[in-house]
């Protein structure tokens, strides 16, 4: 039974907290003072008889009593603001599955599986679908919290993937690129420190990407040039990329096209050799809906069509 100390009010300041990783930044989100947020978690915390939050010198984390509140709470208050908002999809006759896709998948996999979804799906033809992007600790925290049905790509390296579901599709590369007439396309063998003269396009730092960059830069005693764009947004890379000679660090699924039609080539240096796994995650603490299932089961096959 739950315990009558604890109120809804409780568990939404925590679970802005947690999103927010600060009690600042969580109780301007929740209209109310920092004091008054405290005070609230304190309360929480008192009827738990555990604490849920410590104090890091970038804010606040999780406790492990946290991530066990947090892996049970988000789900429950997302099902409840899904109950209440069942009334109004019913009412206006839309459903919506909530997909979280991560940059690997952007540029084919996700697109096929909806052009499949909406062409073939009929039985599903109420149900719409919004995609949310970003790096995989913000997609994959939103599953925990059951703010999204599902996240597409490569985040197996992810730490917070921790109890999630994850289902391997195939395995994907990073890889060099630069543009058509770039000094070094084309040159084999090639040595890592030709890389440092020019401009690099890589993902951001605290990303999973960005792990084997740093990765193949240990391996190859290599130091990132100060020049270079950090960014997650493929078009922005490929635009920056054929417009300059930076080299692009990027997924391969996003280059096949600008290769076969020669606008990009792939250094002859290979940042990884087999690729990280690009999968789909679950919260397995939510059952999915058929229509979850049925747009699973599309991601699959068109993962197939890809390996």
């Amino acid at each position: 039974m739950l315990n009558a100390r604890i109120k809804l009010r409780h568990l939404q300041a925590f679970l802005e907290v947690a999103r927010q990783r600060s009690f600042g930044r969580a109780a301007e989100r929740l209209a109310i003072t920092q004091p008054g947020i405290s005070k609230t978690i304190r309360e929480l915390e008192e009827a738990l008889d555990a604490s849920l939050f410590e104090r890091t010198p970038k804010g606040v984390a999780l406790t492990q009593a946290g991530l066990t509140l947090l892996r049970h709470a988000g789900p429950a208050i997302r099902a409840l603001e899904e109950g209440i908002g069942a009334i109004g999809e019913a009412r206006d006759g839309v459903r919506r599955l909530r997909v979280g896709a991560l940059s690997t998948v952007e540029s084919r996999l996700l697109p096929e599986a909806l052009r499949h979804w909406h062409a073939q799906e009929a039985e599903h033809a109420d149900v719409g679908v919004n995609v949310v992007t970003g790096p995989s600790a913000f997609l994959l925290s939103r599953l925990r919290r059951g703010e999204l049905d599902l996240v597409v790509g490569r985040m197996i390296e992810a730490r917070e993937i921790q109890d999630l579901a994850f289902e391997h599709l195939y395995y994907e590369r990073l890889l060099l690129m630069v543009r058509a007439g770039h000094p070094l396309a084309g040159v084999s063998p090639l040595s890592a420190d030709a890389l440092g003269a020019y401009p690099w396009v890589l993902p951001p730092p605290q990303t999973t990407l960005r792990q084997q960059v740093d990765s193949f830069c240990v391996r190859h005693s290599l130091v990132l040039p100060a020049r270079r764009l950090e960014t997650l947004s493929l078009p922005l890379s490929r635009g920056y990329t054929l417009g300059s000679d930076a080299i692009w660090v990027a997924p391969e699924e996003a280059v096949g096209e600008s290769v076969a039609a020669g606008e990009l080539y792939e250094l002859a240096l290979p940042l990884e050799q087999q690729g990280g796994s690009v999968g789909l995650c679950l919260n397995a603490t939510l059952r999915p809906s058929l229509a979850l299932e049925a747009f699973c089961e599309r991601l699959r096959q068109v993962a197939a069509s890809l390996k």
